[in-house]
C-alpha cells in the first residue's frame, strides 16, 4: 500500500494530501531512510513521523486496505518523543 494512503487509513494523519506534503518535505521515514507518497508500506515496516512538536515511531501491523477500513489495529506505537516547539526536525 501506498505510504500516503496508509498514513490516512490508519488515522495518523488526517488528509492524504497532508501525508502527501509530509512525505515531500521529508517528514516521514521507512525503515530509517526518507520516503516518498508512493513509497510501498508492508507489514513490519517500522515508520516514523516527525509532527511539529512531536515524533512518533510505529511499527506496521496491517497494511491491507480492507483490514484498516474495518478497524483492525493498523500499528503498534514504538515511540513518542516530545520536542521543542522551536526546533522543527524537518
Amino acid at each position: 500500500m501506498r505510504l500516503d494512503k496508509y498514513l490516512k487509513l490508519s488515522r495518523l494523519v488526517k488528509r492524504r494530501t497532508v501525508a502527501q506534503e509530509m512525505a515531500q518535505v521529508g517528514a516521514v521515514k521507512i525503515n530509517g531512510r526518507t520516503a516518498k507518497a508512493a513509497s510501498n508500506v508492508t507489514e513490519e515496516d517500522i515508520v516514523e513521523i516527525s509532527y511539529p512538536r512531536c515524533l512518533l515511531k510505529v511499527k506496521v501491523l496491517s497494511a491491507d486496505e480492507t483490514a484498516l477500513k474495518r478497524k483492525t489495529a493498523p500499528y503498534l506505537l514504538v515511540e513518542e518523543k516530545r520536542v521543542e516547539p522551536q526546533r522543527q526536525l524537518w
